[in-house]
């Protein structure tokens, strides 16, 4: 991994979430959690299977509103805010199973993700001439580079059901991108692919990163993948932060090597 990227992020903080409290009736799924996302930079969120780490997604995205705690993004409270809302503001995300119209093609995937972008209503569609056409033409624009970027030129005409998985994969992060993120949250990418195409996903998350500056919220189960792209690591166990800190500095963390007993080893 270059040296350049693992000093890569910056110190603004883009995203911040405060002591978060998520209960489904008895059950304590997350118990004072805070973390800081910053400019620049790829946090993973790791812990064992139950930890929560789907859950401080959904939180952050307004899936599920904590009943403690608050989230803040670019210093806006967005605690309680509805999903649409957020994503309105630029921060999206991926989910663990995959979330395509598995009917159709990869462009026509990608241009759906664009609906919160489009200004004209229905109306001005119909007609469909001047500014309603230059519109489709600007949002065909930000697809087709998406598609050049993750290197989907094979599949953009392919019914994305009929797809490889690791292409299905590709397709749901191009989705992402295509609602031009300030902040892209990605619940386990890799899970499910083989080696080849966990590396190809690796290097286009680490893409992101460089190239278009988006800063990252990586759960990932792959230890290997986490510490060689991440630059902080945040480790939860049963609802709580237990750890945090460079990559180097987790992988010796004797409550996270605890944490993964049984687990499998740690990088």
């Amino acid at each position: 991994m270059p040296a350049s990227h693992a000093m890569s992020g910056g110190d603004q903080v883009v995203l911040r979430a405060d002591g978060l409290d998520l209960r489904f009736g008895g059950m304590m799924a997350l118990s004072g959690v805070s973390l800081e996302v910053k400019e620049g930079e790829i946090l993973a969120v790791i812990g064992p299977n139950g930890a929560g780490k789907t859950c401080t997604l959904n939180c952050i995205n307004g899936f599920y509103r904590p009943q403690r705690g608050e989230i803040f993004f670019h210093g806006r409270r967005i605690t309680t805010l509805p999903p649409y809302r957020i994503a309105e503001l630029g921060i999206s995300r991926t989910f663990q199973n995959i979330e395509l119209f598995t009917g159709l093609n990869t462009l026509d995937n990608l241009m759906a993700a664009r609906h919160i972008h489009m200004r004209r209503g229905a109306l001005a569609g119909f007609f469909y001439f001047g500014p309603m056409r230059r519109e489709e033409i600007a949002h065909r624009k930000v697809v087709e580079d998406i598609i050049d970027f993750l290197e989907l030129e094979p599949a953009r005409k392919r019914t994305v059901g009929l797809l490889p998985y690791g292409l299905r994969k590709r397709v749901e992060l191009g989705r992402a991108l295509a609602l031009e993120p300030k902040i892209l949250l990605l619940d386990e990418p890799m899970a499910g692919m083989n080696v080849e195409e966990k590396e190809d996903m690796a290097r286009f998350i680490m893409d992101i990163s460089e190239l278009k500056r988006i800063p990252i919220v990586l759960v990932e189960h792959d230890m290997g993948v986490v510490m060689d792209i991440a630059q902080r690591v945040v480790v939860l166990d049963f609802g709580q932060k237990i750890a945090e800190g460079t990559p180097a500095e987790i992988k010796k963390d004797p409550r996270v090597i605890k944490a993964y007993l049984g687990e499998g080893e740690i990088g």
